[in-house]
């Protein structure tokens, strides 16, 4: 069913609203894909005019062809109906038919996700706020959502990174462009390891102007909450606000200099009601999350073997005797006692009171 979804999608002068809307009424997308002008015309709600431009558009489609240029350059797909499509973005009122990823979306925790949007003329004094913000939530399982332009995003994408959290960044395009071309590094950088890109917008599709506004809402749809870094009083951080709201979710802004054009925004948000967030702890307390380190990022810049591996696994939640770790692991006495001295060297773990070993918060 995949090449149907797909074929749909990259019927350019469609939109996610009008599939889904096909979708509904047939209940299976092979037959929405296969309707009849007759049965097009049932569908309450649905303007004849787009229904006879879909049939002109269908007839045109090569489905084989289209499937296989996203396969042969390494793009998943989730469409609508995967199980694998973030529950989140189902809640939405206009959801993406299908969406387009690169890297690992299933290394991102999707129920502990955060939008960050701003300027694309981002001050000093704004990501220096957005910095020291996301470095008090280094190596948690949070992760961090935005939309890969200039200005804010960047810097939230690559504070992410700094700090160990994954990363998801939605772009206005398809994958045959990367924009803007000064962050073409930092694609790479989150496809090979550190989250995903995703889009709802075929391969081919180009970063038009109209679709940078229609990215925002997948932005603010995949997240729990949204901090707003810097926004003038006309601009899509605020689009993307008015999104957050109008989506049931957190509102939050950092403050910044009263001086600056771009912070106007922000104080008319948080005069409304949007929650002033200036450490990490606000997050959590706004959020009413409880944040757990996430093992495998904190250990990232440590080589660690399958013994000192396992024996961190062991002890991540609480501290544990030797014996306790030894009937756990099943490690021999002699490597045992090797590997938990050499993690106390790396200090990774430290022996507490009642000769216990716990692993030290990094």
């Amino acid at each position: 069913m995949l090449k149907y979804w797909v074929a749909l999608s990259s019927l350019e002068k469609l939109n996610s609203e009008f599939i889904l809307k096909l979708y509904s009424h047939f209940k299976d997308i092979e037959k929405a894909f296969y309707a009849t002008k007759h049965e097009l015309e049932q569908i309450e709600g649905l303007s004849i005019k787009k229904a006879e431009h879909f049939l002109n558009l269908r007839d045109k489609v090569n489905l084989e062809e289209t499937l296989d240029y996203v396969l042969r350059n390494d793009i998943e797909v989730l469409p609508y109906d995967s199980e694998n499509y973030p529950k989140l973005l189902k809640e939405i009122s206009n959801p993406p038919a299908a969406l387009y990823v690169k890297g690992d979306l299933a290394s991102c925790n999707l129920n502990r996700t955060i939008a960050i949007v701003g300027s694309r003329k981002a001050s000093f004094n704004g990501k220096e706020s957005l910095s020291l913000v996301l470095k008090s939530l280094v190596n948690t399982d949070i992760c961090i959502v935005s939309g890969l332009a200039s200005g804010i995003d960047t810097t939230a994408h690559h504070c992410a990174i700094e700090n160990n959290l994954k990363t998801i960044g939605v772009i206005a395009s398809g994958f045959d462009f990367v924009y803007p071309e000064s962050n073409r590094a930092l694609y790479q950088s989150i496809i090979k390891g550190n989250g995903a890109i995703i889009t709802e917008y075929y391969p081919t599709f180009e970063p038009l102007k109209y679709r940078f506004p229609e990215r925002n809402r997948i932005v603010t749809g995949l997240s729990y909450g949204t901090i707003v870094v810097e926004a003038a009083l006309k601009s899509g951080a605020l689009i993307s606000a008015n999104l957050t709201l109008e989506q049931g979710r957190e509102l939050m802004c950092i403050p910044g200099l009263i001086t600056n054009p771009n912070t106007k925004g922000i104080y008319n948000l948080i005069k409304n009601g949007a929650t002033i967030i200036t450490e990490g702890e606000d997050i959590l307390n706004a959020l009413n999350w409880e944040i757990k380190p996430n093992f495998e990022q904190q250990t990232l810049n440590f080589d660690l073997n399958d013994d000192e591996k396992n024996i961190l696994k062991s002890i991540e939640i609480e501290p544990k005797e030797f014996d306790d770790i030894q009937f756990e692991t099943k490690i021999n006495t002699d490597d045992l006692l090797m590997s938990l001295t050499t993690l106390e060297l790396k200090g990774i773990i430290k022996q507490v009171e009642g000769y216990r070993y716990q692993k030290v918060q990094l």
